[in-house]
């Protein structure tokens, strides 16, 4: 799996294109800002946009959906929760194990409410990555103190999906740089905080 990433607006949302190889198939995850750098990189590497799969529903991470779904018409992706408080449009509502293909290679959606009620990571277990969105970081996790927010939804998310992943999954997230599960068991504290019952 190929993995290009563009980083755009003031907060600085990464966005994703994934493929395997140029003039084939890809998805989009997560466009937040600029929808010209992503167009731009599809026709670049002359690839097919099968979709945009949006890992929460918050402006920074969906804000160039529009103007890449102009220029390259596909599906968009959307947790059924958040779809129902999202103003632009959803095509497919998915939830927790919904599964895409990307020329023979597994996308597996992980329900991982608490930074909004339809957060999801994005799994691809054959190359062992994993596209975060704002749920966890390198070094701490995704806010609960935002309308829809749950803290005790992330406390589960962490303790019951994500602590499972092993070491050498490799993460992506929505903000800052990617890292391995490894990285964040040394390194990230709110995320060990979580795992022994304690505030972060």
């Amino acid at each position: 799996m190929k993995v290009e990433r563009f980083v755009g607006g003031i907060l600085e949302s990464n966005g994703y294109v994934l493929y395997q190889k140029d003039g084939g198939d890809c998805y989009i995850i997560d466009p937040g800002y600029n929808s010209r750098v992503f167009i731009d990189f599809v026709d670049k590497h002359n690839l097919n946009l099968k979709g945009i799969l949006l890992t929460h529903n918050h402006p920074d991470h969906v804000g160039a959906v529009r103007g890449l779904d102009d220029a390259h018409p596909c599906n968009i992706y959307m947790h059924i929760q958040d779809a129902a408080g999202y103003k632009g449009r959803v095509d497919v509502e998915i939830e927790d194990g919904y599964e895409f293909d990307l020329e023979g290679e597994r996308i597996i959606t992980l329900s991982t409410p608490g930074h909004t009620k339809g957060s999801v990571c994005f799994m691809c277990p054959e190359s062992k990555i994993c596209f975060t969105g704002d749920t966890i970081f390198d070094t701490d996790l995704g806010r609960t103190d935002l309308p829809g927010s749950s803290e005790q939804e992330m406390i589960d998310s962490i303790c019951n999906v994500i602590d499972k992943w092993e070491n050498d999954i490799h993460i992506y997230p929505g903000h800052d740089n990617g890292c391995s599960m490894k990285f964040v068991r040394q390194h990230n504290s709110e995320f060990n905080a979580l795992l022994k019952g304690e505030a972060r």
